[in-house]
Parts: C-alpha cells; structure tokens; sequence
C-alpha cells in the first residue's frame, strides 16, 4: 500500500531532520491547544518565545480562563493576534464550564471549543491521544494534491478527496509522529513554492515529480 510507503519513508526521513519546538515534548492537551492558537499562519520560530512566556503567565486552564483578555492581549499582539485576547479566554471559559476544565478526546467535541476547527481537533487528537484521526492543514493538503496527482484547486484543505486520503494515512499507531513528520516535511521538502524535489525521498512515487520533474 502506498501508506505504508509514506510512513516508512517518512519515518526514516524524520529521525534527521526533526525539527524541535518546545510545544512538541508534551503531551499536554492545554498546552497543545494554545501553541496551535498561536501557529495560526505564523511561522513556528516566531511563535516560540510568545508561547514560552504565555505558558509562565497562564500554564493551565483555569489560570487562563480566569485572566483579563486585555492582559492575555498584551502577550499574543506580539504574534500580531491583536484580536485574540478574547479568543484564547473564551476557548478556556467554554471548557472549563462544559467539560470541568478537560480537553475532550473526541473531534465533535472538539470542535464545539470556540476556535478549535477541524485541524487544531486532528492535532489534538493525534499528538496527545495518538488517535488514528485524520489531520489536514493548508501544506498537508498540498502534499496529498501533489503525491496523489489530483490536480485539485482552490482551498485544498476542505477538500472531500483531501480528507479522504488523510483519513487513509492516518491509520497507524504512530499518528501524532506522522503528523510532526508531515508538518517538517512540507515545511522543509514539499514546499509551496520550489519544492525541493531532488532530496524528496517520496519522489519514486510522487505523481508531481513524474509529470513535472522527472
């Protein structure tokens, strides 16, 4: 099966080029959850020391759900969230008051979190429950258009035949190392523009690389 294939490959790919961010050596939902808020179309390496001085002021729930959206503020603008203050308080409120302060296990009620959509609820899923749930951002998306030849346009990640296929791939024990090796590779090998195609090692199976580079 060509799953197979991507996660062997995959797998062995990542062992060197795994790229470490403090977010990634927890299995804490909370903590999962707010470092995603904030990778919101900001680049990783930005996110860091916001993230890092966000989980001194407010390392838990209710610490968070407690806190002035305008002082939480005062800490995200420096992503350039100036609107997100209330984001962060509100997604905190809502599981402190319906789910006793536990992030839930399951997507459906994930995504009744305010601000948790379908991928932070797949990155949740897959990084700290290792669930076999499907994960797809805007670059995972990419990759799958591009390895599968669809040819797809337009907003890739809301896909039907997108989904389709990460749900395929995404049955394995290893979900949450699949979904940090998918996040590197398109980050550092498939990426949106010049991909780096020659150091793919997908590439023998890659229907881009045979249509377009081969």
């Amino acid at each position: 099966m060509v799953e197979k294939y991507i996660h062997r490959k995959l797998f062995l790919w990542h062992k060197e080029n795994y790229r470490y961010f403090p977010w990634r050596h927890t299995k804490n939902p909370y903590k999962i959850m707010i470092a995603e808020f904030m990778l919101h179309r900001t680049r990783a390496e930005q996110v860091v020391p916001v993230y890092q001085e966000f989980m001194k002021k407010y390392p838990d729930i209710d610490s968070l759900a407690g806190a002035d959206p305008i002082d939480v503020s005062k800490v995200t603008e420096k992503l350039g969230l100036h609107w997100r203050g209330r984001h962060f308080t509100d997604a905190a409120i809502f599981i402190n008051n319906k789910f006793k302060g536990r992030i839930p296990d399951s997507r459906g009620k994930l995504l009744s979190v305010p601000g948790i959509g379908e991928y932070i609820a797949g990155a949740i899923l897959t990084v700290v429950f290792n669930k076999k749930e499907w994960v797809v951002d805007s670059n995972i998306a990419r990759f799958l258009n591009r390895f599968y030849g669809l040819n797809l346009s337009g907003e890739l990640r809301r896909k039907r035949k997108i989904i389709e296929i990460s749900r395929s791939i995404y049955q394995t024990t290893r979900s949450g190392q699949l979904t940090f090796a998918l996040l590197d590779f398109t980050g550092l090998i498939c990426k949106p523009v010049k991909p780096v195609c020659n150091f793919c090692i997908l590439k023998m199976k890659c229907n881009y690389w045979k249509r377009h580079l081969k």
